[in-house]
């Protein structure tokens, strides 16, 4: 049983209010909606939560602690190569646990209504591609080049988002060699793609 006990816990609010969020939109997160949800009394929100807006804050710090914190972490893992450094990048898109596609979604949904969410939405994308900007600097690509490059890497996977594509996992590691090469100008190594594979539980038919 939590330490708050009947009242819940803040991760609990947040927890249900990011389900309602990716279910239905921001407009069901709702004070009354949610502790009919959790069983618990309306007051139990107020131990945690000064009003809604700070629930709603709440959830766009989540997003922004995972899915951009995530981002950026795996642009600045060790890599020996530019091919392996943006091979940690895509285990954002396929481990949900780094990247929340869901969420990603929800938000940038909300964005359309909220200005406040629109401004967070463009920051988070800033900063975002500012990393992969750095990511390509450190391998060696300068100015436009660099810039391009992690533009077309990140707007092709917001582009996935956005279209809420859905691909199984054989046909998107399929593609992954490819688009490594086509966002970096060169193909990844045998050893990247093998190590890669195993850690998103793939097995190359192939191989």
């Amino acid at each position: 049983m939590p330490e708050t006990g009947w009242r819940g816990s803040p991760e609990v609010w947040i927890d249900i209010a990011y389900d309602m969020l990716i279910s239905r939109g921001v407009e069901s997160v709702r004070i009354q909606p949610l502790a009919k949800q959790l069983g618990l009394s309306r007051t139990s929100f107020y131990w945690f939560f000064k009003d809604r807006e700070a629930l709603l804050d709440a959830l766009v710090q989540r997003w922004k602690d995972k899915n951009t914190g995530n981002l950026i972490q795996q642009t600045e893992a060790y890599a020996e190569s530019v091919s392996e450094a943006v091979l940690n990048v895509f285990d954002c898109w396929l481990d949900p646990d780094l990247f929340d596609d869901a969420f990603e979604f929800a938000m940038r949904h909300w964005a359309l209504q909220s200005e406040q969410v629109a401004t967070e939405i463009d920051q988070a994308d800033q900063r975002r591609l500012h990393a992969l900007r750095s990511l390509f600097e450190r391998f060696g690509y300068t100015g436009q080049e660099a810039d391009i490059r992690a533009r077309t890497l990140y707007l092709t996977q917001i582009g996935y988002v956005s279209m809420r594509t859905r691909e199984s996992l054989d046909v998107r590691m399929t593609r992954i060699e490819n688009y490594v090469r086509v966002f970096t100008g060169h193909g990844p190594s045998d050893s990247e793609l093998k190590r890669f594979y195993h850690r998103h539980g793939f097995t190359d038919p192939i191989n």
